[in-house]
């Protein structure tokens, strides 16, 4: 059986905009509603699907407010728990866009290149080997003009975001691992502008597993 690592932020998670637009408390689509399951439905059963996302995780970066997101810091433990490991697909930038931060594309980019590194240059695949990588750029961002406190955190980066594919193209071909533009596949919640409904859970499942048998032969 080959084991898929997907290490991400809230939409690897799983979190449901609609839902939660309705709650005190973020809620999550159901395991074979979120794209994670519909990777493993995709694969099927000669494949295990590990997943790995955490609300506001960032690339690189300190959240001083929420704490413990820092996608570097948790990585090489998360690796250590799950190898043997034939794949790790990683999505993560868009917690990188808030204003606290303050960062251009192109730096968001190279943070996620500093993870594909970091995996690349681990023991936490077959045979003590290195894991491939597939590098999934981050969804787009929409609107949020209608939410003004989330507009006020992320402001003005629904451009910046648009950016995104030609920086982590270029880090993919740096690094020498695999690519997948999920900004051609799906699009954000009207609700939140962030994250993905169902449909879109969907699409994404369908597109990486599609790129995960084509990376892994079968």
């Amino acid at each position: 059986m080959k084991t898929i690592l997907c290490y991400g932020d809230s939409n690897t998670w799983g979190y449901d905009p609609v839902a939660t637009a309705a709650s005190t408390f973020p809620r999550r689509h159901a395991h074979d509603v979120r794209w994670t399951g519909v990777l493993a439905r995709e694969l099927g059963t000669g494949y295990r699907v590990v997943e790995e996302g955490q609300n506001g995780r960032t690339t690189v970066h300190d959240d001083p407010i929420m704490g413990n997101r820092n996608g570097r810091d948790y990585l090489p433990a998360c690796l250590e728990s799950h190898k043997p490991i034939d794949l790790v697909v990683l999505m993560l930038g868009s917690n990188d866009l808030k204003m606290m931060f303050n960062l251009p594309a192109g730096e968001i980019a190279a943070g996620a290149g500093q993870l594909v590194k970091m995996i690349r240059q681990s023991e936490a695949g077959v045979e003590a080997a290195a894991p491939p990588v597939l590098l999934l750029c981050p969804p787009p961002v929409g609107d949020m003009s209608h939410l003004p406190d989330l507009d006020e955190k992320f402001t003005g980066v629904a451009a910046k975001a648009k950016r995104f594919p030609q920086h982590y193209a270029a880090v993919a071909q740096q690094q020498g691992c695999a690519y997948l533009n999920t900004q051609t596949i799906v699009t954000p919640s009207t609700v939140d502008a962030l994250h993905l409904e169902a449909g879109e859970h969907e699409k994404l499942g369908k597109a990486v597993a599609e790129k995960v048998r084509g990376l892994l032969g079968d």
